[in-house]
């Protein structure tokens, strides 16, 4: 959850300065690697979870503040759509019974909130992409009346100084503008923070990378956009242009994106920072009292806030988080590729997937980065992201394989792995890994089910593809609440 700024006027002056305020940061952040000591143990892990509100018709519902105001708990925050909400679940150390812990903690916190909602006629949604939302529903006056989001669609609209065009070739083809970022609140995600010490970051790092295609592909979520039927994973095409500041001049150019899944395998946290300075312009920039270099001498750790705000704004689908708990300053890998749902349980799975995995290929004697370009692992995630379970990714010493051959050959024994290493309980691990391991013998996500179900209510009831669209969010609801896994759900 990123943090609310102060209503501003952005002038040159605050560019220069927040620069260089940022550029001490990192020349701070370069001392502690070398001499502070970060808290490591116990090793935790943490979830942001987005959803999205809908009434009882399954149609967007814009009062996020409402229902933030009737659930009352700190742990539950504003997203960038009216129609959004996002629960930040408490972190816990990662072993033993955490994942069935964090499952069961999330499950009553859901429930309360539910039915919180449903006091102002909202329904809860788990999903990637809300199916039911239209062109009309993401407009300016959708945004939440918060000033950080206000301010950084400013910005992103200045710095392209045009419209953003999404464009988008699936199943079917969308061609769209917006006028502002609100588009992005058709993305709901599950963002996994796990806290590493620095001299293991950038295994981990890697390993994330080197999986952000295969872990898509079996999580897929997202197939709807505006009524169009595109990727299987849509959400990270969509977050990608919609967050877009490249005018095509500068695309043309090879500028980055900020939206960025990244261009070389690294040998430290310290190349994200310093990449995040030299290729980015600032969004947001706001500078702190705080010397970081006088609190560092004085035997303290800085916050590093203009470092950390800039991160921020640089969306990488794995980032680096430097935090400061309790004194002592955190190093947290946030994994951000995943959509949200289809239920608590499938995001556990998702999850558990993800931890045993990246902890088996960070530790592994011969890494997979020294096997794969950099280039392959990107068109891994574009791939998975776009064809999901039906994805062919490429995987050393296998080459170009179907991703449940992956999966089920490769990947799964390797998390299993992981999660031993972990500490995780050998049932809670086979439970969470099985769903996984269904996913891929029966060919069924989040995805499948809902393409399949708009298909069988279009061909059955001759629906237009809106109302289609509509029950098919409705069935999915009833599902989620079970807490069944997606590939058990019955048809519509």
């Amino acid at each position: 959850m990123g943090r609310d700024v102060p209503a501003i006027r952005v002038s040159s002056y605050d560019r220069r300065v927040y620069r260089a305020k940022a550029r001490s940061c990192l020349d701070v952040l370069a001392r502690m690697l070398r001499e502070f000591k970060f808290d490591t143990e116990p090793r935790q892990i943490g979830l942001e979870i987005e959803l999205h509100l809908v009434d009882e018709t399954g149609m967007p519902s814009m009062k996020n503040a409402e229902v933030l105001g009737a659930i009352a708990d700190p742990t539950w925050a504003f997203e960038l759509g009216q129609f959004n909400l996002e629960i930040n679940v408490p972190p816990l150390p990662l072993g033993a019974d955490a994942l069935t812990q964090m499952e069961d903690g999330i499950l009553a916190s859901l429930g309360h909130a539910e039915e919180r909602a449903g006091m102002a006629g909202s329904r809860l949604l788990l999903i990637g992409i809300l199916p039911t939302l239209r062109e009309s529903d993401v407009g300016e006056h959708a945004m939440s009346a918060t000033t950080r989001f206000r301010l950084l669609n400013e910005q992103i609209i200045a710095a392209r100084g045009e419209e953003m065009r999404i464009a988008i070739e699936g199943q079917e083809r969308l061609l769209t503008h917006a006028d502002s970022i609100t588009p992005e609140a058709a993305c709901t995600s599950v963002q996994c923070h796990v806290q590493l010490g620095p001299e293991s970051f950038a295994s981990y790092w890697n390993a994330a990378q080197a999986i952000a295609g295969a872990q898509v592909a079996v999580a897929a979520n997202s197939p709807f956009l505006f009524g169009r039927e595109l990727w299987r994973e849509t959400r990270l095409i969509l977050f990608e242009q919609v967050t877009d500041t490249r005018p095509v001049e500068l695309k043309e150019q090879g500028v980055r994106p900020r939206v960025w899944f990244g261009e070389r395998w690294i040998t430290s946290v310290f190349d994200l920072f310093e990449e995040n300075l030299k290729y980015f312009p600032a969004l947001l920039p706001l500078c702190e009292d705080e010397d970081p270099v006088a609190v560092l001498d004085g035997g303290r750790a800085p916050n590093l806030s203009e470092l950390t705000l800039h991160n921020g704004t640089i969306y990488r689908w794995n980032r680096p988080v430097y935090a400061v708990v309790d004194g002592m300053p955190q190093l947290r890998l946030e994994n951000r590729v995943l959509p949200a749902g289809p239920t608590v349980a499938d995001s556990l799975a998702n999850t558990a997937f993800y931890c045993g995995l990246v902890r088996a290929l960070a530790e592994a004697e011969r890494p997979v980065w020294s096997q794969m370009s950099f280039a392959a692992a990107a068109d891994n995630l574009a791939e998975g992201a776009r064809l999901g379970i039906d994805a062919k990714l490429y995987w050393p010493g296998l080459g170009v394989v179907p991703v449940t051959e992956l999966v089920l050959r490769r990947l799964l024994p390797l998390a299993a792995e992981g999660l031993r290493r972990w500490g995780v309980d050998s049932d809670d691990a086979e439970r969470l890994l099985g769903v996984i391991e269904q996913r891929c013998l029966r060919g069924r996500t989040g995805a499948t089910w809902q393409a399949e179900a708009v298909r069988t209510l279009t061909d059955r009831g001759h629906l237009d593809r809106q109302e289609a669209l509509r029950l098919m969010t409705q069935g999915y609801i009833d599902r989620m609440s079970t807490n069944e896994p997606a590939h058990r759900w019955p048809p519509v």
